[in-house]
């Protein structure tokens, strides 16, 4: 069976066809965004989802993920976007699960990188395969403050708390990095008023990005703004109806 193809992929004009890193501060609103995602389910890694009238499946180990991932790719359920929350603790629980396997106490126990490689080909391999199944897939991680130097000086940029490695495999991935963060703008009286908000375009100073490259810069931190700007942004992608021919006499 030949593997070369034999026409274009089309760009996917659906949220739930795409893999997305949601990430900001601690209870800014990131669980609350994804909650509102079509037919949304959690992979709770971490406590947090209290607050929230969601279907959640409590993970405790990468067995635990590894049995819901199975469980998902069999299709046999209504849910449409696996919400993997927080990506950080099932990065960990990777980490645990590799350690205990080889029965060493830390991965650099295995020599010459060999532990730190063992857990990020498993940690890959399992997103990859859960990217593929034909679901939306959103990683939630949270933020932190990381400073960059460079030949000119320093600066401080903003980034999810993955660790480095865990980090390049998630960015590489995802089709939009959002960054969910606070916008302080003046108000009456020169107060300040604080509007939490979605950040999608890449800056020097925290990381985002989308690959459509049509969403607005700053959107506010409400599901239903974003999927409003999502659905606008990838409208000339989707695949145009040929046109009718034009209607001829009857003779």
């Amino acid at each position: 069976m030949p593997l070369l193809p034999t026409a274009r992929t089309q760009p996917k004009p659906a949220l739930a066809d795409l893999t997305v890193l949601v990430y900001g501060q601690t209870k800014i609103g990131k669980s609350t965004l994804c909650s509102s995602a079509e037919g949304a389910v959690f992979l709770a890694t971490e406590p947090g989802l209290n607050a929230l009238d969601v279907f959640q499946v409590p993970i405790q180990s990468w067995e635990d993920l590894l049995n819901a991932c199975a469980e998902i790719g069999e299709g046999n359920h209504p849910f449409k976007t696996i919400i993997i929350d927080t990506i950080d603790n099932a990065y960990k629980f990777c980490t645990d699960y590799i350690l205990k396997k080889f029965k060493i106490d830390h991965e650099s126990d295995l020599g010459y990188g060999k532990g730190y490689a063992i857990v990020n080909n498993e940690f890959q391999r399992v997103l990859t395969k859960l990217a593929f199944l034909p679901y939306g897939l959103f990683l939630v991680s949270h933020a932190k403050e990381m400073e960059v130097e460079t030949r000119t000086g320093k600066y401080t940029r903003i980034v999810p708390t993955l660790p480095d490695k865990a980090r390049k495999i998630v960015l590489g991935m995802v089709d939009m990095v959002l960054f969910c963060d606070l916008e302080l703008t003046a108000g009456e009286d020169s107060a300040q008023n604080i509007r939490r908000v979605i950040r999608t375009k890449p800056s020097l100073y925290y990381e985002a990005g989308d690959r459509t490259g049509r969403l607005p810069e700053t959107i506010d931190l409400d599901f239903k703004q974003f999927l409003e700007a999502f659905s606008a942004a990838v409208a000339p992608l989707k695949p145009q109806a040929p046109a009718k021919p034009a209607a001829t006499a009857v003779k």
